[in-house]
């Protein structure tokens, strides 16, 4: 790379980053104390966390005021440490059903990622501008009742994942058109992607990819 390649990068990447700080401050004077955390890295990503009651605005305010018409992902995290330890590479049989503190043990160890949190879930979301090659993620609290605004109204591409985090996860999206099952059978009980939901197969038998492992084999020295 010549010198001149990268005062050119190191210009791309420096309008960039003006346009996520000016981005964070518009969105900073939309939304007021909705926009309750934010995280601008360098060179890097915008992450900009909402209240629970201005999701559905901020879909609106990014996409109808921002210009950032692609819908790239939505998705849900749980973020309590699994009350069964890492039972994919435990001996077998070793795991064990969490006990009726194991919610309270675990609340304080909880961590939730950049701009933080304040609840165990937490819906998760990346929408981008073309025109300017600017992508965010927004993020937003998920409290006790598991129920946020669905992004169906702004951005149609959300529908399947909504459907799939109401699966995975149990959280409902408020006038979502239609919430049902994608992957599991009908009056399948419990969400797989919940920390605390039991992979039962993973108990009779640890993670293949880490007990099944076979040694290279020797090669011999050409003669």
């Amino acid at each position: 790379m010549t010198s001149a390649d990268t005062e050119t990068e190191d210009a791309t990447e420096q309008a960039t980053d003006e346009a996520r700080q000016s981005l964070l401050e518009a969105m900073t004077s939309e939304l007021g104390d909705a926009l309750v955390g934010s995280h601008l890295m360098p060179g890097t990503d915008l992450w900009i966390r909402v209240d629970n009651a201005a999701w559905s605005d901020t879909a609106d305010y990014l996409r109808n005021r921002q210009r950032f018409r692609f819908f790239d992902w939505l998705s849900a995290i749980d973020w309590m440490p699994s009350p069964y330890g890492r039972s994919l590479d435990s001996e077998i049989g070793d795991a064990e059903a969490p006990d009726d503190d194991a919610d309270d043990a675990d609340a304080a160890v909880m961590e939730q990622g950049v701009t933080g949190g304040d609840t165990r879930f937490q819906v998760i979301a990346r929408v981008h501008n073309l025109s300017t090659d600017l992508g965010v993620t927004i993020k937003a609290d998920v409290g006790d009742d598991l129920t946020i605004g669905t992004w169906t109204g702004q951005y149609p591409g959300a529908d399947w994942h909504e459907r799939e985090a109401w699966e995975m996860f149990g959280i409902t999206f408020s006038g979502h058109p239609g919430l049902r099952n994608l992957y599991l059978p009908t009056g399948f009980e419990g969400h797989p992607l919940r920390k605390d939901f039991p992979l039962l197969t993973r108990m009779v038998k640890p993670w293949p990819g880490i007990v099944d492992v076979e040694p290279m084999p020797e090669t011999e020295d050409a003669e």
